[in-house]
């Protein structure tokens, strides 16, 4: 991570507001997200744009996290056509069809218990620690499995604008 002004990120605050919306909207899914941090460009540095994040992740309501998680697509299942998805969840690549069996199995159950998909970081981790993963916090009460999502939601954001602001890739 650097604390300085990249190209990419001159290009993120020069953006048409549409444009940086929709940049924002390939990182998050969520709207309140989105319009805080593009209310607060032009950033002088890509920490100070991943502090705005952190800062408006930690605000998001429950009905801001549910828009939010709405735009990921299951563990195991990453979206067709979709380079950031697939990328994320490349841990997925090598595990066994009965792993991906049961990584559904308990996908369905988590989504029945909480209402949302599992929402973890993806980004480097194997399949078997995302099921273990999974197993734990499927236990959990929702109040805690929120803050939980809320802090996977925010890692996901750090890693997909750092990926736009410093290599100047899609989120």
């Amino acid at each position: 991570m650097t604390s300085s002004t990249t190209p990419a990120l001159v290009r993120f605050n020069a953006l048409e507001e549409a444009a940086a919306t929709a940049a924002l909207h390939e990182a998050c899914a969520s709207s309140a997200w989105g319009s805080k941090l593009l209310a607060q460009r032009p950033y002088p540095t890509v920490e100070a744009l991943l502090a705005a994040s952190d800062a408006a992740m930690a605000e998001l309501t429950a009905e801001d996290l549910a828009e939010a998680m709405a735009g990921h697509p299951p563990i195991g299942r990453p979206k067709p056509g979709d380079p950031t998805s697939a990328r994320e969840q490349r841990g997925m690549a090598g595990a066994s069809e009965e792993l991906k069996a049961e990584l559904l199995e308990l996908n369905l159950a988590y989504q029945e218990k909480f209402g949302h998909v599992f929402l973890i970081c993806a980004t480097g981790a194997t399949a078997e620690f995302m099921l273990g993963q999974l197993k734990t916090r499927i236990e959990n009460e929702s109040e805690g499995e929120r803050e939980i999502v809320r802090s996977e939601l925010g890692k996901i954001n750090r890693i997909r604008l750092t990926r736009l602001v410093e290599e100047g890739n899609d989120a």
